[in-house]
Formats: C-alpha cells, sequence, structure tokens
C-alpha cells in the first residue's frame, strides 16, 4: 500500500512536509512523490489537484483518489478518469478561513465599507442611514458544509438567512428553498447573495441578467463559488444600472483574471485573487488519513463525490 501525491507539494508545502505530516499520523503507508510513482502496482491511493491523467500510468490496484480543489468539474468529465471513488479533502465542520471569509464580505457590503472607502478618497465625511441586520436578508446559494457555518453565525447576528438548494431536504438550521421553480422566489427575497454552489450545466451562468432582475434593487453578491457562476457582462450592466449596488468575487473566469477585464477597475466590484480559504498540510493529511482508515476498515470515503452530479 502506498499514497502517490501529484502536484500538491508544489502547491502546498514541499515535500518533507509532507512526508514527515503522514509518518506522524500513518506511519506505515509509505509516500511517492509524483513523478516518482516507483511500482504502480503499490500505488493505492492518489492526493492530487486539478491533475493531467492523460500523464498518468494505469494503478491497477488503486482504491481511491483525493481531490485538494473543492471544484471537480475538470475531473469528473476526463476520459481517462481512474473508475475508483473520488473524495473532497474537506473538514467535516467547514473550513473556518471559509467561514471567516464569507462573514467578512457580507458585514463589509452590509455595513457599505465599499461606499466609505470611496467617500475617503475623495476626502467626504460621509454620514447616511445604516441598516440594521435584521432589515437586510442574506441567502446562500449551495448549502454544503462550506456553507452551513457561516450562514449559522450570521444568522446569530440578527440577519434573516435562507438557502437555495438542488433538490428537497428535510428541515434544516435556515428556510431552504429547492429547485429551478423556486429559484426566483428565494432571490426574490435576497439582498446579499452568497454563492457557494458547484458548477454544473445547470449552474454556470446562474447570476445572467435574467436572475439578477430577480433580485431586489440595490441588491449585492458575493461569489466564492466558481468563476463561470456569473455572466461578467450582465454583472457589469447590472451594476451600472443600479439593479446590483455591490460585488465582491473571489472565484473569476478565467483566472488569473486578465488585465483588460473592466472588472478589475469597476468603482462596484471587489477582485479577490480566489483566496477564501488556503488550508495546510496539517489539515489535509488529517481527512486523507481519516478516509484512508475509513476504507482499511471496509467503510467508504467520507466526502465522495457523486460523479453523476459532479460534486
Amino acid at each position: 500500500m502506498a499514497l502517490l501525491i501529484i502536484e500538491l507539494h508544489k502547491r502546498i508545502g514541499n515535500a518533507k512536509e509532507w512526508r514527515d505530516t503522514f509518518k506522524a499520523q500513518i506511519p506505515e503507508l509509505p509516500i511517492r512523490i509524483w513523478p516518482d510513482a516507483g511500482e504502480v502496482k503499490d500505488i493505492e491511493y492518489l492526493a492530487f489537484m486539478h491533475p493531467d491523467f492523460n500523464a498518468l500510468p494505469a494503478f491497477p490496484n488503486l482504491k481511491a483518489m483525493f481531490s485538494r480543489a473543492a471544484g471537480v468539474d475538470d475531473i469528473v468529465k476526463h476520459p481517462k478518469l481512474p473508475k475508483v471513488p473520488l473524495g473532497k479533502v474537506e473538514p467535516p465542520g467547514g473550513d473556518p478561513m471559509m467561514t471567516e471569509y464569507v462573514v467578512m464580505h457580507v458585514l463589509r457590503l452590509h455595513r457599505d465599507v465599499p461606499g466609505y472607502q470611496a467617500a475617503q478618497a475623495n476626502r467626504e465625511w460621509r454620514r447616511v442611514p445604516i441598516a440594521r441586520p435584521e432589515h437586510r436578508r442574506v441567502g446562500f446559494l449551495g448549502f454544503g458544509m462550506m456553507a452551513k457555518a457561516p450562514a449559522l453565525i450570521l444568522k446569530s447576528l440578527g440577519f434573516p438567512v435562507s438557502a437555495w438548494v438542488r433538490s428537497p431536504r428535510q428541515a434544516a438550521e435556515v428556510p431552504i428553498f429547492h429547485g429551478p421553480d423556486q429559484l426566483e422566489p428565494f432571490l426574490h427575497q435576497t439582498d446579499i447573495a452568497v454563492c457557494l454552489l458547484p458548477l454544473t450545466a445547470q449552474t454556470e451562468g446562474i447570476f445572467c441578467a435574467r436572475t439578477f432582475a430577480m433580485m431586489p434593487k440595490g441588491a449585492m453578491l458575493v461569489n466564492v463559488g466558481r468563476g463561470r457562476h456569473v455572466v461578467d457582462k450582465d454583472l457589469i450592466a447590472a451594476l451600472d444600472s443600479g439593479q446590483l449596488s455591490y460585488a465582491a468575487l473571489d472565484a473569476l473566469w478565467p483566472e488569473p483574471l486578465p488585465p483588460e477585464s473592466p472588472l478589475w477597475l469597476h468603482p462596484k466590484v471587489t477582485v479577490m485573487p480566489h483566496i477564501a480559504r488556503r488550508p495546510t498540510v496539517a489539515q489535509l493529511v488529517t481527512e486523507m488519513v481519516a478516509n484512508i482508515k475509513s476504507i482499511e476498515a471496509g467503510g467508504r470515503l467520507l466526502e465522495e463525490v457523486d460523479l453523476a452530479l459532479g460534486y
């Protein structure tokens, strides 16, 4: 049994840190670093982020794969994807970094910090009415583990919080809308929309002229999902018309955002370079080890990707 790390050591930590962290938690598991795979028959687990499956050999005894990337739309469509379970490496209670990031942007937009920053640049002593949390409705598109923690924090601060998901659910901590037919009533009552959706054929371009028109005039958007959830030209038109008042974008398309993109200098847009969360080697190894122990005990992956759904 061995685990092969592909490219992760170049993005997070280094090869020594990965080896040492695995050794501390599961010393009996040999760790190999691509392209030094050794005997491919020994490889039972892969850990990667956006791998090139065309460059990889076949692994005849592979049991499971772990993706560091939360978005796996590029992986599940690959014709050479190994036919073993694919798991996302996510902490069961959500990532504190994502929680603080989402809460930060919602509060920043709620308290009109961009407006005060613009006033400061003009040396303007700006005093305007301040909205109370109970008057600012926050809606989460997607209500998985990454969304629940910030949603509950915002709810505890007094914000009315709701969520929209693909299919019906049992009673949750916040009101749940579901399916295409309930998207419009959900957006109609959402002042700040937080996108944490996976990217699928159904969600690509979900924020466009049609859906911006469903939102209250002056609504705001925080996108921490995928860049292709937003149609940029429609977003700019909605901001310029006043239909939307502000957008904070952590996920963009393409990435890095080209210098000529009008989003960079738009006065109502915050562009962030996809930094909402940066898990450590220790966090990732802990989750991988928990998954490996589950599989070796006859169980399954803790956060398995549904290949048919794409997330």
